[in-house]
């Protein structure tokens, strides 16, 4: 990301005293201002979700790409570069681009109130609506109802993945309430694929689609997909898909991955496109295995994972994960945020792992004190010390215990800043 990027974007979030403040009022007349651009972007498949939304979009756009088709894509947060947010017809946007689209978004918005998130998002409908491209994949930020991305007024395809409990300050305490808002991109008529929920979820979401006649394909009731020795099998009542397992790593990644290929189902593709989909599919900081770079030659021998799941669903499928490789020590060197329910993160992994080092994530107003995640960590069974930041505990870790397993967690930003200073 150049300077004079950076420089705009520390300008424009100083404009909104909020990080978060879901409303759709400041985000409709921005876009007003600027022609209204997202009434003029490529076909729009647009997913919501608590878990899995970027990893079940990867697949998607992966499959689409294996057709040959020009794919725009828009997810958050980045994880090393702010660039990473727009994908415009397969590629990363580029910096010359990027200053120059959120230049436009500045002058337009003339210093009215408006949140990072609501500027950025005006940035890439900006950016897509000027490139030529098959498809745009929209991620939902927060929530649904609100986010600023649901704009969109006729979307081609909705997506809900897995609900769980998350950002209850902004979307409520139940899972009935959170779902609502997730449901909020449902559109009349427009077809939703829903990934496995809980029955909570699943009700709220088909009162929505009943209300406005969205055609459903929910797994379970219209497709199924399982793990079939080293096969994933995807079934629906037109017929089995026999494919390859896909490329990122844990069982969760099944559900993903059937969920994805449920879209490109409905978006008319077949098992060229799911196969393709499996095996060329990219996501980082989604259990990745870290092969170079500094903290590489830290671990001194060490295996050295990265993932950034943050809450207690998040906390189960790196479990379920762990509970799949081969038997090894496993130690987390692991940094929240204190937005998070840091306990819960941590109780599902507590009988797969040996000891937790806590480190305070560098340049985060939000992040929580190493001391309080080692005593959440303590709290939830598992051993705890501190370290003052992800290269002394990896050194140290790999000193006391060699050959092991060391798995860097807790946060998309503490990943983000991993993969950023490891090359």
């Amino acid at each position: 990301m150049s300077g004079a990027t950076d420089a705009i974007l520390q300008r424009l979030t100083a404009l909104h005293p909020k990080v978060i403040d879901l409303s759709l009022d400041r985000m409709r007349r921005l876009l007003a201002d600027l022609g209204d651009p997202q009434d003029r972007i490529p076909p729009v498949v647009h997913v919501a979700g608590t878990n899995g939304k970027g990893s079940t979009q990867a697949y998607i756009r992966a499959g689409l790409e294996a057709a040959g088709l020009r794919v725009h894509a828009y997810t958050s947060p980045h994880l090393a570069f702010f660039n990473e947010r727009i994908r415009l017809a397969g590629q990363l946007i580029g910096d010359e681009m990027l200053a120059e689209t959120l230049a436009e978004v500045e002058m337009v918005n003339a210093g009215q109130p408006i949140t990072f998130f609501e500027v950025t998002t005006a940035a890439a409908f900006l950016a897509f609506s000027r490139v030529p491209a098959d498809y745009t994949l929209l991620e939902v930020g927060l929530g649904g109802r609100l986010d600023a991305t649901n704009v969109v007024e006729a979307p081609l395809l909705t997506v809900i993945t897995p609900v769980s409990i998350d950002h209850t300050q902004y979307l409520g305490e139940t899972l009935a309430q959170i779902a609502g808002e997730k449901a909020g991109i449902l559109k009349r008529r427009v077809p939703c694929v829903v990934a496995r929920q809980p029955d909570a979820a699943l009700e709220v979401i088909e009162a929505r689609a009943a209300r406005l006649g969205c055609p459903l394909s929910v797994a379970g009731q219209h497709w199924t997909v399982a793990r079939e020795g080293d096969a994933l099998v995807w079934q629906d009542e037109r017929g089995l898909l026999d494919l390859p397992l896909p490329a990122l790593p844990g069982p969760h990644q099944v559900d993903n991955a059937g969920t994805a290929i449920a879209a490109l189902r409905e978006l008319g593709f077949g098992q060229a496109e799911a196969s393709a989909a499996m095996r060329r599919v990219e996501w980082p900081a989604r259990m990745q295995r870290l092969t170079r770079g500094p903290l590489v030659q830290a671990a001194q021998g060490c295996e050295l994972w990265l993932d950034g799941g943050h809450n207690p669903a998040g906390g189960e499928a790196v479990a379920a994960t762990l509970a799949l490789m081969p038997r090894k020590p496993t130690h987390l060197v692991c940094g929240m945020l204190n937005t998070k329910d840091v306990t819960g993160y941590m109780r599902p992994l507590a009988p797969r792992v040996e000891t937790l080092t806590a480190v305070t994530i560098e340049g985060e107003a939000a992040t929580l004190p190493a001391e309080d995640t080692a005593a959440a960590a303590e709290g939830a069974g598992i051993p705890a010390t501190t370290a003052p930041g992800v290269t002394e505990a990896v050194t140290a870790l790999a000193r006391q215990h060699p050959g092991a397993r060391i798995l860097i967690c807790g946060s998309l930003y503490l990943a983000g800043r991993v993969l950023r200073e490891n090359g």
